[in-house]
């Protein structure tokens, strides 16, 4: 794709519209919890500041379908914000109308300022032609830097674009299509993928299209019980998709059909309890009636430590087991540390929960890149044109 980045362009004096993903989880009091799309930002931001441009700030937060409510407002975020540029940012109470316009109009090169959620307009998630100009007419450069939203064709994302003449990429957004790109074109080899979380059904297309890239799997989480019980393992009370067992009997044939190793777990941690510390290992024969499996085993980890070891090229989407209770942690722990330990190796974390549960393992820095899209990462690799990226490719 032929797609402008921040730095190709003269910012001295203009108006710049970096669409960010500020849509970052907050606690009951509104406080930030996880600030990794914030840090994220922070290099376009800062280019764009550094550079004279005039940086107006776009964001979404939550559902708030159209409607002002002040439990989505950015204004928590912006605090946050604030403390990690180390000056005080200022805020609209809007982001399109006169108020807005007259605020931007005031901004000197170098200032910044971030508007109020986008969608507090119904416009926003409609892709309104008429709210796209309102955005559009604030700037005279747009930046999309918002990958986590870039598979939504919204006004800020898409509709935007058709209204300002020059558009491009943000750092965070190159990054993305730089190392998503490089895993399904020309991945070093062997290329392993690691795939746990709850669900088949959220990745049965970047499943089929892996197969056709990848050269083995690792699979772990609640995933991994879909698969035991379509081989035929008794699962306890464990999580799975009934309604899946085919579609995870047609993976399996089609890994074995494409010589591609589909290694599952041997030994697994279980539990009557998910909110105690109460766990068990036990063989994938053995799992009991009244219990669910809740994390990989001692065997398991070994097992799959050991292909990790030997590969060049690893893309990891899903935990591999309930990581949010310290007890089940240690599987994906185990994991992270593994893959922190190699050298010279090409490591993708998926955004969501797999990104989250990296971070936590502290282990994040040592990844070549761990993407802040859920959903835009999964149907980036599954093939999907993303109508974010799509609509930047006009040079």
């Amino acid at each position: 794709m032929a797609i402008k980045r921040v730095d190709d362009f003269d910012l001295n004096n203009k108006r710049v519209f970096i669409r960010v993903d500020f849509n970052v989880p907050q606690d009951e009091n509104l406080n930030v919890t996880d600030d990794t799309r914030l840090k994220a930002a922070l290099p376009t931001i800062k280019h764009v500041i550094s550079h004279g441009g005039k940086a107006i700030l776009a964001s979404h937060l939550g559902k708030p379908k159209g409607q002002i409510n002040p439990k989505y407002s950015l204004k928590p975020i912006v605090k946050f914000l604030s403390e990690l540029l180390g000056f005080s940012v200022p805020m609209a109470n809007d982001c399109i109308g006169d108020e807005v316009k007259k605020l931007v109009d005031n901004l000197k090169p170098g200032d910044l300022i971030v508007l109020e959620n986008l969608r507090f307009h119904i416009g926003e998630e409609k892709n309104d032609p008429q709210f796209a100009k309102a955005l559009a007419e604030l700037c005279d450069i747009y930046i999309n830097d918002a990958f986590g939203a870039a598979h939504r064709a919204h006004a800020s994302i898409v509709g935007i674009t058709q209204f300002v003449k020059d558009v491009g990429a943000g750092f965070l957004l190159a990054n993305e299509n730089k190392y998503l790109s490089k895993l399904m074109s020309h991945p070093e080899r062997p290329f392993l993928v690691i795939l746990g979380g709850v669900k088949v059904s959220d990745k049965i297309g970047v499943i089929e299209k892996l197969l056709e890239v990848a050269d083995i799997f690792l699979v772990g989480g609640a995933m991994a019980t879909t698969f035991l019980k379509a081989m035929g393992y008794n699962v306890g009370k464990s999580k799975y998709e009934e309604d899946k067992i085919d579609v995870a009997k047609n993976i399996l044939e089609k890994a074995k059909e494409k010589n591609k190793p589909f290694i599952l777990p041997t030994d697994v941690i279980v539990t009557d309890d998910l909110k105690s510390n109460f766990k068990k290992c036990v063989h994938i024969n053995e799992i009991p009636d009244d219990m669910m499996v809740v994390d990989i085993g001692e065997e398991t980890k070994k097992i799959f430590c050991y292909e990790i070891t030997s590969t060049k090229t690893i893309f990891w989407n899903g935990p591999m087991g309930l990581f949010e209770n310290p007890a089940f942690q240690e599987g994906t722990f185990a994991i992270a540390k593994c893959i922190a330990n190699l050298n010279n190796v090409v490591s993708v974390v998926g955004g969501g929960d797999s990104a989250a549960a990296v971070r936590k393992s502290g282990y994040a820095e040592y990844f070549t890149h761990v993407s802040t899209g859920g959903g835009a990462t999964l149907e980036f690799l599954e093939g999907i044109p993303l109508p974010g990226i799509k609509a930047l490719d006009r040079y």
